[in-house]
């Protein structure tokens, strides 16, 4: 494959954010090796960026989709979803993720934090929207997250959240207290 095929391929898919096997599927390549050989020398001359071990970007790429295959799984939610649903009014310029492990990771001045919550949470895809390779939770779930997360989180706004949505998504989480300060918060808006 000349390097104007493995560029115009790359370019001309809508991802932003490519994880080895992400490049193999685009390609149709099954020989790791040489596909391993073809994107190093790619990135040695600046046609793609190594951003970490395994993850290549485009040169401009989307922070939200790099969030979301830096460790999979993974979706975005906590006070990143909420900000920008406008549940909560306080400037924070971290990506909040919730996944299997707990880490904070700077890329191209970009904060990310990881929080680990428990497996049968986080896999469970209910209230998680998956478009363009980015898995982020709606607002509710985002809500439901912090509340599981952090039992004394300040609201500003409950009053755009989907108060159904949120009792659906509840049994999720298996936690009473959980339950018990929803409906607390919930019922005093």
């Amino acid at each position: 494959m000349r390097k104007n095929d493995f560029i115009l391929t790359l370019y001309n898919s809508n991802q932003t954010v490519f994880s080895l096997n992400d490049i193999a599927l685009l390609l149709n390549e099954s020989n790791f090796f040489t596909l391993k050989q073809k994107i190093n020398y790619y990135v040695r001359t600046g046609a793609i960026n190594s951003i970490r071990r395994g993850i290549y970007v485009k040169n401009k790429y989307n922070i939200e989709e790099l969030a979301s295959k830096i460790y999979v799984p993974a979706y975005i939610s906590l006070e990143y979803v909420l900000q920008k649903e406008g549940v909560i009014f306080q400037y924070n310029e971290q990506t909040t993720v919730l996944s299997y492990l707990c880490r904070k990771i700077e890329i191209d001045n970009y904060k990310l934090l990881f929080r680990k919550i428990k497996n049968q949470i986080l896999l469970n895809t209910s209230g998680i929207k998956r478009t363009k390779g980015i898995n982020i939770a709606t607002a509710e779930r985002a809500f439901l997250d912090t509340l599981y997360m952090n039992k004394d989180f300040y609201f500003d706004n409950v009053s755009t959240l989907n108060k159904d949505l949120i009792y659906k998504l509840l049994p999720i989480y298996e936690s009473k207290q959980l339950t018990l300060r929803v409906r607390k918060l919930l019922e005093n808006d």
